[in-house]
């Protein structure tokens, strides 16, 4: 018989095909789950990047922007601005707004005439308005609804007296400004200098924009020149391309670490796809073999079989397409408000595509060993398979493995934020599969070798792992996969949550106050003790600073020559930071390293450093670190290195300097007040509002409670994301388990002919079951720890602090979930009728 053509073929496939695609459902759940996260993850990210594209000038307020910290731009900054285009000052700060007795933290964004730039402001009243006159501001929601105010009504803000003209319904640049304590308040640009909030030592910061008359002009050539005509000055250059760079770096991030578990669910998937073919095309066995005794080719066969499982992988990844496309809007929808995201249905062809192809080339990879095994093998071979299985042919699936691996490879690559960690997960992924693989041949090897066990049913359950058909491998892979996930999911849980812990402590000042002035330290003591009696008060100096150069004097190394190439947790590099100086070593601290500084020390500068910050940027005691504050530049010697305890919200200063370092430099004091507990506090902010109207007073209960909402919103995000992974594992285990249900049921009807009862042969399951699970439990440990560890530290740069009572009891549970699986998988076994099994066997 000549090869079918391949419309022939596919009115033989088509006929055989069940329209409820039976026996082949496992491979749709499986790509349905893989393809629907990757569809819904691509298309949510680039809707996110889109918006931050056509959104940059707005979200930055211009093309251009120049922040610095507690100065303004100097005459030549600002002559280097003018010729570009329309330029804006601004300043952000920390402030108090009062009325009456009530008093409210607000992010203070003082603005001149010609704000914004870009776009127009709008009020809860309908009004589209610009920067508010003179005498006016525009406050927030919050703040109104925390102080009673309406339209029209008086208050005061940093002292001074200002009408609230309108309510905002949302402040277009948030995003850009980042994270703030307090809701924002819009005035005047000359009213923070009239309250003495812009002060010498004040904490504030400049917030230029520029609008540039050409706007065809590249923002990003013209940052890079003004970066370099002044390199050490100390402020922070940012244009519309990257107007946030904290989003866009948090989208990346997420969208790579949800885009590593499409991927990892749709390889465990994979697994499932093989098993799932292989299972149906066992039960096509004598169909096969029937076609080749009718003279069908190999070519034939893998023609008709291949147009089948095609066709169910199409319409498993149209499937998980289309929910990807429809749970985007619900995604979008919860992150509206942290995001700008649009919340209607969103369509990116890119994500779109890029999912499929994932989702048909993994189904390649993994189906085509079981059709190539069958499509290779004459008639009576298949016949035989049920007591002689075939074996596969590796050199014919070295081309469509081989290019399918090569290809999924490539797109990862290609689409990839974080190429290494790709390329790690990649390879982690393929050891974990080798890995199983030999682990499953050991077992089966040392099962054959050992000796028999004189208990027929323990002599049976032995045999099972290696007789002819066993399904083994396939179970080890399924197991160890499936495991791994859920060490993988409490690791990474119990991780986040011990981060939201540390980072977001429970033990916090009741108080932190900004801009304590130097000559007030006295009389801010005295107003908290008469207010509060029994309040503890700390007080310290509080100066703003970017690190400009560090390492061995002669070869320091500077920073800006780094550009976004930093360090693996040398966060302190980027941007400026506090600092502060101390006679003593502060409370919290352990010095590790090196010496502290004597009381009434007068020589070469020093400074301390956070050992984790030194040993990531490799400075020891000995070394060099160059700071710029308020345009002038310091250098000290590294003294010490400390150990700093982050569990409590105190001052905990990455750089702490000898006092003659930067005690001569204009600033300001910061202090924290501790109340003792079920003190009532409503006194204290008004009369400190009162007594020093130009310091920020912020309440940390509102604050830690929004955190925590916040961080662990986001940790039950990467865990739902990550649970896919679960999900397309628990169908495959099912898969593999009712795989192996069906190549079992020949010898469980011999079984039950010969005498066993059902108690027996369910212990024969379990006893089967259970000696693989506790085999692969260490495997799963360790891999599934490996996975959590490299999400954890290297993609989201978080400490590594893992719950290993929860992780094993998570594990545990899963153990006894395998069991139950595998027991009810069982259970159809037990009424199999012999007569009618041996008839269809």
């Amino acid at each position: 018989m000549s090869s079918l053509s391949w419309r022939t073929a596919w009115t033989i496939a088509r006929r055989d095909l069940s329209a409820r695609f039976r026996g082949l459902r496992l491979l749709l759940v499986c790509l349905f789950l893989g393809v629907g996260a990757i569809a819904a993850i691509g298309t949510l990210t680039g809707s996110i990047e889109r918006e931050l594209a056509v959104r940059g000038r707005q979200i930055l307020g211009g093309d251009i922007e120049l922040r610095v910290w507690q100065r303004g731009l100097t005459d030549a900054e600002m002559a280097a601005l003018k010729p570009l285009g329309e330029v804006s000052p601004g300043l952000r700060m920390q402030a108090i707004a009062s009325k009456g007795d009530l008093t409210a933290p607000v992010a203070l964004k003082a603005v001149a005439s010609d704000w914004p730039l870009y776009g127009r402001l709008q009020l809860t009243d309908g009004r589209t308005v610009g920067a508010p006159p003179e005498g006016t501001a525009w406050i927030a929601k919050g703040t109104a609804a925390r102080l009673g105010i309406t339209v029209g009504d008086t208050l005061r803000i940093g002292g001074q007296k200002v009408t609230a003209g309108g309510i905002l319904t949302a402040d277009p640049e948030q995003l850009s400004e980042g994270f703030a304590l307090g809701d924002v308040a819009i005035v005047p640009l000359d009213l923070p200098a009239r309250a003495g909030l812009t002060a010498p030592g004040a904490m504030y910061r400049s917030a230029v924009r520029v609008k540039l008359a050409d706007p065809a002009r590249n923002p990003d050539t013209l940052a890079d020149a003004l970066e370099a005509k002044f390199p050490d000055a100390g402020f922070q250059v940012r244009t519309r391309e990257n107007a946030a760079p904290s989003t866009e770096r948090f989208v990346r991030r997420m969208g790579e670490f949800l885009v590593l578990v499409g991927l990892a669910a749709l390889i465990i998937a994979g697994i499932g796809i093989g098993g799932g073919v292989s299972s149906y095309l066992e039960a096509r066995r004598n169909s096969i073999a029937t076609l080749k005794v009718l003279g069908a080719t190999s070519g034939d066969i893998a023609r008709i079989y291949l147009l089948q499982i095609g066709a169910a992988a199409l319409a498993g990844s149209l499937a998980g397409l289309l929910a990807g496309v429809l749970v985007t809007p619900m995604l979008a929808n919860a992150l509206g408000t942290l995001l700008p995201v649009s919340t209607g249905f969103t369509v990116s062809l890119t994500a779109l595509l890029t999912a499929a192809a994932y989702g048909l080339l993994v189904a390649l990879v993994f189906a085509a060993p079981p059709l190539i095994r069958a499509r290779g093998f004459p008639a009576m071979a298949l016949m035989r398979a049920r007591v002689s299985p075939l074996d596969a042919n590796r050199r014919a699936l070295v081309v469509p493995v081989g290019l399918g691996l090569a290809a999924i490879a490539a797109l990862a690559l290609v689409n990839a934020a974080q190429p290494m960690l790709t390329i790690g997960f990649l390879a982690g992924a393929a050891a974990m599969l080798a890995l199983l693989a030999l682990i499953g041949l050991a077992i089966r090897k040392v099962a054959a070798r050992l000796p028999r066990p004189r208990g027929p049913m323990l002599r049976a359950g032995l045999a099972n792992l290696h007789r002819p058909g066993a399904q083994t491998g396939a179970l080890v892979t399924a197991l160890g996969f499936g495991l791994s996930a859920f060490v993988l999911i409490a690791a990474v849980q119990t991780s986040l949550d011990a981060n939201i812990r540390k980072t977001v402590p429970a033990r916090a000042p009741d108080f932190f106050v900004l801009d304590v002035p130097q000559d007030g330290a006295g009389a801010f003591r005295d107003t908290v003790e008469r207010t509060l009696p029994g309040a503890v008060t700390k007080i310290v100096p509080n100066l703003r600073g970017k690190i400009l150069a560090y390492g061995p004097k002669g070869h320091m190394t500077r920073v800006a020559s780094l550009g976004d190439d930093l360090p693996d947790g040398a966060w302190a590099l980027r941007g400026e930071r506090g600092l502060t100086y101390s006679v003593g070593v502060p409370e919290g601290s352990t010095v590790t390293d090196g010496k502290w500084w004597p009381e009434f020390y007068r020589g070469e500068p020093l400074v301390s450093l956070d050992e984790k910050f030194a040993d990531a940027v490799g400075l020891e005691v000995g070394d060099y670190i160059t700071i710029g504050v308020l345009g002038v530049e310091r250098t000290a010697r590294i003294a010490a290195l400390r150990r700093i305890d982050w569990d409590t919200m105190g001052f905990n200063f990455v750089l702490v300097f000898s006092p003659n370092a930067l005690a001569d430099a204009p600033h300001h004091l910061a202090a924290t007040i501790e109340v003792p507990p079920g003190t009532p506090t409503a006194k204290l902010l008004p009369r400190l509002a009162r007594a020093f109207p130009s310091s920020s007073v912020i309440e940390t209960g509102t604050l830690l409670r929004d955190a925590r909402t916040l961080l662990d919103q986001m940790s039950t995000a990467i865990l739902a994301a990550a649970s896919v992974a679960v999900l397309a594992g628990l169908a495959v285990l099912l898969g593999a388990i009712a795989a192996a249900r069906a190549s079992r049921t020949y010898d469980n009807v011999i079984l039950r002919v010969l005498g066993a009862s059902r108690r027996q042969l369910l212990a024969l399951q379990l006893a089967e079951y259970g000696l693989l699970a506790l085999v692969l439990a260490l495997v799963a440990l360790a891999a599934g720890s490996a996975m959590a560890w490299a999400v954890i530290v290297k993609l989201f740069e978080f400490d590594w602090l893992p719950d290993w009572p929860r992780v094993l009891m998570v594990l545990g549970a899963g153990l006894v979930l395998v069991l139950a699986f595998a027991l009810g998988g069982s259970l159809p076994l037990l009424r199999a009728k012999p007569a009618r099994a041996l008839r269809e066997l």
